[in-house]
C-alpha cells in the first residue's frame, strides 16, 4: 500500500517541477533577446553592449572584439571573428548568419 503512494508522490513531485523549469528557461531567454530575427550586427559598429546579445558572448568576449577591431582595424569578413580570443569555430558557427562586416561610416573600401 506505501510503495503505490510513494510512486504517486514520485510522480506528482516530477510533474509539478517540469512547469518551473520551462518558466526557469523562458525568463533566462527573454533576458538574452533574440537577435536572429533581427539584422545582422556589424561587427565594425557594434558596441560591447550591442555584442553581447549575440548568443555565447559575454562581457569579455564582447570587450575583446571591440578591441580587436580598435587595434586591428574594421574586420574584411567574418571569419576574422575566430581571430579574437575566445571564438573558436563553434562560437563562429553559430554567430556566422547574426553578423555582418560592412565597412564603418566614412571608410571607403
Amino acid at each position: 500500500m506505501i510503495r503505490p503512494l510513494l510512486a504517486v508522490a514520485a510522480l506528482a513531485v516530477i510533474t509539478a517541477a517540469a512547469p518551473v523549469a520551462s518558466a526557469q528557461e523562458s525568463s533566462r531567454q527573454a533576458a538574452r533577446p533574440a537577435v536572429s530575427d533581427a539584422a545582422p550586427i556589424n561587427l565594425n559598429t557594434a558596441t560591447a553592449t550591442e555584442l553581447e546579445k549575440l548568443p555565447g558572448v559575454g562581457p569579455a568576449t564582447a570587450l575583446r572584439i571591440v578591441e580587436f577591431r580598435t587595434k586591428n582595424g574594421a574586420f574584411k569578413k567574418v571569419e576574422d571573428l575566430m581571430s579574437v580570443r575566445g571564438i573558436g569555430e563553434k562560437t563562429f558557427l553559430t554567430l556566422k548568419p547574426l553578423v555582418s562586416v560592412a565597412p564603418p561610416k566614412g571608410m571607403g573600401w
